[in-house]
């Protein structure tokens, strides 16, 4: 069994073992995008670990007893599923794994100690049909092989939410289906961050990338607790057609300790865009080429690294919402221009629009 596999080595035929947000990153390494390094901890030592300790049964049966209409079923379900997952003990040999493999990212990152995240990725999330995005836990600016490992385990434990639990059983993935891989990649200290969309998500209008930024890391944006600056692009003709700019009263910063931690804006920039144009047209384009490369729109992650000033990709995921609407059917009497048009917005690849 591969217990760690890193991203830059990531093969179609590892998707099953590193879910959704491992395999995505893997994928745009191999594509050529800007991704901090980093690897993976397979599924199956998730797997492995919880039949060894007795557990895989129980965990069934509490999940199999649960009334998904019933929050209180869900809750002490989920109490008492993370309380056993708590309770495991590492394998030695995985714990040497994951030291070992942070040691080396350490080493290829030029220092010690680097600070990593360590993300959830389970093997049923971020598919067309259902995200999971914020039903699992992701632990930033870790530091240390013991700190890294506990967050393993820790992210194995968030397979079992509240949310996560109920979203599952809404969506159909039994327990058995459902198992965790954990990713844990360089961290970037981002000046601004958030998320883009390589569609209009008001109206699905593919013609549009529509990006939302707030200052600090993107923890902010994602969990809704600011509202974002957004910035409209023309992907034809590379312009910045909509700009709202909002009062940005919270963001996480890195504070004393190592946390990071939401803390208020300073007046003086709560109202004040955190994206020139350049790096809006800088985040459009390697949305661009996330959606070129997966054939279909996409909800992508980026930041903006304080010291390089880089536009790195940290996820890449299927929009989940309009992508499942039918399209209008084209007609034969469309005129030359709009033609053209269509073509600039969605050239053949060889296979269907939409195809991912």
């Amino acid at each position: 069994m591969a217990q760690i596999l890193w991203f830059e080595n990531y093969q179609p035929a590892d998707a099953p073992v590193l879910g959704g947000k491992n395999a995505s990153l893997g994928t745009m390494l191999g594509a050529g995008l800007p991704v901090p390094p980093g690897f993976a901890v397979s599924a199956d030592c998730y797997r492995k670990t919880l039949a060894d300790g007795g557990l895989t049964g129980q965990l069934d049966a509490l999940i199999a007893a649960v009334d998904p209409r019933d929050p209180a079923s869900v809750a002490a379900a989920g109490t008492r599923a993370r309380a056993l997952i708590g309770s495991v003990e590492m394998p030695a040999d995985l714990g040497g794994a994951i030291r070992a493999a942070y040691a080396e990212l350490c080493a290829r990152c030029g220092g010690e100690d680097v600070p990593v995240a360590v993300r959830s990725s389970a093997t049923c999330e971020d598919q067309p049909d259902a995200s999971f995005a914020g039903e699992h836990d992701t632990y930033l600016w870790v530091r240390g092989g013991d700190a890294v490992a506990d967050g393993v385990l820790r992210c194995w434990a968030s397979l079992f939410t509240d949310r996560g639990i109920a979203y599952r059983l809404e969506r159909g993935y039994g327990r058995a289906s459902a198992a965790m891989s954990v990713g844990v990649q360089q961290m970037v200290r981002p000046r601004a961050a958030g998320v883009a969309f390589t569609l209009n998500p008001l109206d699905g209008d593919r013609s549009q990338i529509a990006i939302d930024a707030s200052w600090g890391f993107g923890e902010a944006v994602v969990s809704g607790e600011v509202t974002p600056d957004n910035f409209l692009v023309d992907k034809v003709m590379g312009t910045v057609t909509r700009r709202t700019i909002s009062a940005k009263t919270t963001e996480y910063r890195l504070t004393d300790g190592d946390a990071v931690t939401a803390v208020e804006v300073e007046a003086s920039r709560q109202s004040v865009p955190c994206l020139t144009d350049d790096e809006i047209m800088a985040v459009a384009r390697l949305a661009r080429r996330a959606e070129k490369h997966y054939r279909c729109p996409q909800d992508v992650e980026w930041a903006i690294d304080a010291t390089s000033d880089e536009v790195l990709l940290l996820q890449s995921r299927p929009e989940t919402v309009w992508s499942r609407r039918a399209r209008p059917a084209a007609t034969c009497n469309a005129d030359p221009i709009t033609s053209m048009v269509q073509t600039l917005l969605h050239p053949s690849h060889g296979t269907p629009d939409g195809g991912c």
